[in-house]
């Protein structure tokens, strides 16, 4: 079932997006005002549907044999196709909660503890643009094995350099299945950040409760400890997965498990982009998914996703790179569309400018090249740096201009005591018993450490065989 819905969304994602054709008429599609973004039903066939990106449509053809369900908003086999449009039922009216987050106040919210700005797009520090580092992001979400290690290990393959001449390096949202801990160690050992998604990925997370994010949260930093040798200190971040935030329940175990940062919202596509923010106040855009968090939680950092687009929305918009349409590009059109999209944060407020990856950009060889191609022209650039996003937040704590980044000792070479050794040379390759629901199977676990009992898994990280285990207490008890 995983593998077919995986299939489909593959097929939405190759969609091809048309701007709509000639001047707007009376009977031309308009998107709806009380949403403004998202994908629409065509009402004249269910073989097309509309993308709305801030009130203006865009027009999608299904692939071949697939029509467009307006119920879960995507292309499938027409005997499972809802046509629309389809009338959506309005939201209960509830009373208005009593402790939302304020309005960014500018005089009480001060670094290193505190940033905020009215939308989003000032420069801590009042630094100038000319004089501020153009911070690159490279993230990676889910397992990593076999399937992505050595494309992962080309990005970062060492011969790409920060202005200081230090190697590049990445950020890593893991999950746990099918995730191999040696290779996860290895990056690691390299100075990449590993920070943690969940372990089971399970949809509908955003509305689970307490329990369920600690428990999948707080589970994945263990078993990063326990197989990948990575210490709870370097565990600093997270993101949600499919960028489903959990509400305010989510943050609050940021909050008491001693996270740093969340970088799960998404940003609307908008003209200048956002900077990274503290949850002190309200969030500085609009929601795109729906499930933010409306609370103060002061401190604690945002990390958002701002939407990839080039003028005319050729390739559509989006937040992880591979969901923008450029399967049918070549490598040089890539690179020309990454660079294109790049210039809206070099040319404007140098926010960071966060490249978002999943496994299937790396599948396709014009997508891969022509990310090599951008990463070797913007390494040559003297004031972009590539750093993880615990790098990136430092800085912010306490910017600093260019011409002081060269000896700037968070950027530096130097190797941090407390990250993991070097991995053993050959893993251990365990076959392990996995019991999921109403079924049992075998699951694979590479590591140095020796095998666990049974496959780690919710309530039981270290693969004890004991159900329900794990217990974990907040930092702050």
């Amino acid at each position: 079932m995983i593998m077919w819905q995986t299939a489909i969304f593959g097929l939405v994602t190759l969609v091809v997006l048309s701007k709509v054709d000639g001047q707007k008429k009376e009977d031309d599609f308009q998107c709806p005002s009380a949403t403004g973004t998202g994908n629409f039903a065509d009402p004249a066939t269910c073989r097309r549907f509309y993308q709305c990106v801030d009130g203006y449509p865009y027009m999608n053809r299904c692939p071949s044999g697939l029509f467009f369900d307006d119920i879960s908003k995507f292309c499938t086999f027409k005997n499972e196709a809802r046509c629309g449009p389809i009338a959506s039922t309005p939201a209960p009216i509830t009373e208005p909660p009593t402790d939302l987050a304020e309005k960014c106040n500018n005089k009480e919210c001060q670094l290193p503890y505190c940033f905020c700005s009215k939308d989003g797009t000032v420069i801590p520090g009042n630094l100038e643009a000319e004089n501020t580092p153009q911070m690159i992001l490279l993230t990676f979400d889910g397992a990593v094995n076999l399937q992505n290690y050595d494309h992962y290990k080309k990005v970062l393959n060492g011969k790409r350099t920060n202005p200081n001449g230090c190697p590049i390096k990445g950020t890593f949202y893991v999950s746990h299945e099918y995730s191999n801990y040696q290779m996860i160690q290895q990056l690691a050992s390299e100075g990449n950040e590993i920070g943690t998604e969940t372990i089971s990925l399970q949809t509908g997370l955003q509305d689970k409760g307490y329990e369920e994010w600690v428990g999948e949260m707080i589970g994945m930093r263990e078993i990063l400890r326990h197989f990948a040798n990575i210490s709870k200190s370097e565990v600093v971040g997270m993101r949600a997965p499919f960028l489903k935030p959990g509400r305010n329940t989510q943050y609050k175990v940021l909050e008491e498990f001693g996270y740093i940062y969340d970088s799960s919202v998404g940003v609307p596509a908008l003209p200048i982009p956002v900077w990274p923010y503290t949850l002190d106040y309200k969030i500085p855009h609009e929601c795109k998914s729906g499930t933010c968090p409306t609370k103060s939680f002061p401190g604690v950092w945002e990390v958002p996703l701002n939407a990839h687009f080039v003028e005319g929305f050729e390739g559509g918009h989006c937040p992880y790179l591979d969901q923008c349409v450029l399967h049918n590009h070549d490598p040089d059109d890539v690179f020309q569309w990454l660079q294109e999209d790049f210039s809206k944060y070099y040319d404007q407020n140098r926010a960071p400018y966060m490249m978002a990856f999943h496994t299937n950009w790396f599948s396709i060889k014009e997508l891969e090249k022509g990310l090599g191609k951008f990463l070797d022209w913007a390494s040559n650039l003297p004031d972009v740096w590539f750093v993880t996003t615990t790098q990136a937040l430092t800085w912010m704590t306490d910017p600093k201009g260019l011409k002081q980044l060269d000896n700037y000792e968070p950027w530096s070479c130097n190797k941090k005591d407390n990250l993991p050794p070097t991995p053993c040379k050959t893993s251990i390759k365990c076959a392990l018993s996995f019991k999921k629901e109403n079924f049992t199977d075998t699951r694979y676990l590479e590591t140095c450490r020796d095998c666990p009992n049974q496959y780690p898994w919710l309530g039981d990280a270290t693969g004890s065989g004991i159900p329900n285990k794990d217990n974990y207490v907040p930092d702050n008890v």
